[in-house]
C-alpha cells in the first residue's frame, strides 16, 4: 500500500530544467515531518546568507517578522524582517529591522507558514545548525539524496558551512559595491568582520583580515570581469561607452600578443590563465561602477575628480560617476538592463507631472534621452556579434 500523504502532488519545473516532476513522491507522516524540517533549513540558509543574520537574530523571528512592504515607485519595492539584536545589548535585546532582497523576505513567509499556529517564532529557539547532527547535514543529505536528484537540485560540496559562514561571504560580497564597506556596516549591524567600534579599536585584529579578504576578492572579480569583456570583445559584442575606444585599442594589443605567441609555439593552445597574465595589468585600474566599469587608468581625465576637486587622486568617487561622459567609462551588456529601467522609469514619471512643473519635466526628459542614447549604444555595439538588437522596451 502506498503511503498516504502526497499521492497526487502537484507537477513543478525541476531545478536544472530538465521537464517536470512531482513536487513529491507519496509520504508517510514520519516522512511529512522530516521534509518539513528540510524545508525549514533551507529557509533559515536563504535569510542568513542574504541578510546576515546572525544565529542569536534568526532564533529571535517572531511569528510577525514580516513587517509591510514598502512602495517606492514602480518596481521599487523595500522589505523589512523585524528580530531582536542581542550582541552588545542589554539583557534580552532590542528590537530592531533587517531591510532584506525579495528572497529572504518570502522564505520568512514559508517558515512561518511551517512552524505551526501555535509557534511564538519562526525557529527553534535551540538552534544546532552546523553541529554533528545539525539541521545543515541533514538538509545537505537530503539534497544530495535520491530526492534532490529528483527535482534536479545540484549537489552541495562537503565543505563544512555555518551561519557565520554565510554573513561573512555576504559582507565580502557587499564590499565589491561602490561604498561596500559601509553598507555592509550597516547591513550587519556592527556584529561581525565589517567596521565595528570593537574592530576599529584593534588594528590588525578582524577588520584588518576583512580588509584584505575583501581586497583578495576583489581582485580576483576584477580579474574575471576583464576577462570577461575581452571574450565578449573577442565574440564581437564591443564595449561601448566613452571608453570604449581605448579599451578596444587594448584588447586588439592583447589579440595581436597572444597571435604572436601561437606563431613561435602553433602547437600550443593558450588558456584563460595566460590571458588573465596579459590582462591583469589592465584589470588592476577597474572600479565597478553603478551601471558601467571605470578603467582608472589617468587619474586628470577622471571626470569625477575634476567635478568634486578631489585632493585624493588614488581612486575614482563612485557617487559622482557620469559613465556618459567619462573618457575612462564603459558600458557593457550586464549594464543594459540598469540603463534600458532608468529610462522607462524615467518617462513614468514625466507622464505624471504637471504642466507647471517645468524644471523638474524638463530634469527627467533629459536623464531619461541619456538614459536611452546610453542603451541605443549598447545596442549598437552588440549589433555585429547579433545580427540585431534587443528588442523595443516597454
Amino acid at each position: 500500500m502506498a503511503p498516504p500523504q502526497g499521492r497526487h502532488a502537484a507537477l513543478i519545473d525541476r531545478a536544472d530544467g530538465d521537464g517536470q516532476v512531482p513536487w513529491t513522491l507519496p509520504l508517510f507522516a514520519a516522512d511529512v515531518r522530516a521534509l518539513v524540517g528540510v524545508v525549514r533549513t533551507a529557509c533559515m540558509i536563504v535569510i542568513s546568507a542574504l541578510s546576515g543574520m546572525r544565529h542569536s537574530e534568526l532564533c529571535e523571528l517572531p511569528e510577525d517578522c514580516q513587517r509591510p512592504p514598502e512602495q517606492f515607485g514602480p518596481g521599487r519595492v523595500r522589505h523589512r524582517l523585524k528580530s531582536k539584536l542581542i550582541k552588545g545589548q542589554k539583557l534580552g535585546g532590542v528590537w530592531d529591522e533587517w531591510v532584506v532582497v525579495t528572497e529572504a523576505y518570502v522564505a520568512a513567509g514559508v517558515a512561518r507558514h511551517l512552524a505551526g499556529p501555535d509557534a511564538t517564532h519562526l525557529f527553534p529557539q535551540t538552534l544546532n545548525f552546523s553541529g554533528p547532527d545539525g539541521r545543515y547535514g541533514r538538509f545537505r543529505e537530503w539534497v544530495n539524496g535520491e530526492e534532490g536528484a529528483r527535482l534536479g537540485l545540484a549537489p552541495i560540496p562537503p565543505d563544512p558551512l555555518s551561519l557565520r559562514v554565510f554573513r561573512r561571504t555576504l559582507a565580502v560580497e557587499i564590499a565589491h559595491r561602490p561604498g561596500g564597506l559601509l553598507a555592509a556596516k550597516i547591513q550587519l549591524k556592527h556584529l561581525s568582520v565589517v567596521t565595528t567600534e570593537g574592530y576599529a579599536n584593534r588594528p590588525g585584529g578582524a577588520q584588518a583580515k576583512f580588509l584584505a579578504e575583501a581586497g583578495a576578492a576583489e581582485h580576483d572579480r576584477t580579474l574575471t570581469l576583464t576577462l570577461q569583456a575581452f571574450r565578449d570583445f573577442q565574440a564581437g559584442q564591443q564595449p561601448a561607452g566613452p571608453g570604449a575606444r581605448d579599451l578596444v585599442s587594448f584588447f586588439k594589443s592583447v589579440e595581436n600578443e597572444l597571435t604572436l605567441q601561437n606563431l613561435g609555439a602553433p602547437q600550443i593552445k593558450h588558456g584563460d590563465q595566460e590571458v588573465i597574465n596579459l590582462l591583469s595589468q589592465r584589470a588592476a585600474t577597474l572600479h565597478l561602477g553603478i551601471a558601467n566599469y571605470c578603467w582608472f587608468i589617468d587619474p586628470d581625465k577622471a571626470l569625477c575628480l575634476k567635478l568634486a576637486h578631489a585632493k585624493d587622486r588614488s581612486r575614482p568617487l563612485a557617487g559622482m560617476c557620469d559613465s556618459a561622459r567619462c573618457p575612462q567609462a564603459t558600458h557593457h551588456p550586464s549594464h543594459r538592463p540598469v540603463w534600458a529601467s532608468a529610462a522607462a522609469n524615467s518617462r513614468v514619471f514625466i507622464g505624471k507631472i504637471g504642466r507647471s512643473q517645468k524644471a523638474e519635466k524638463a530634469r527627467l526628459t533629459a536623464e531619461a534621452a541619456r538614459a536611452e542614447a546610453v542603451v541605443a549604444a549598447i545596442d549598437a555595439a552588440l549589433a555585429p556579434a547579433t545580427g540585431g538588437v534587443h528588442g523595443q522596451d516597454q
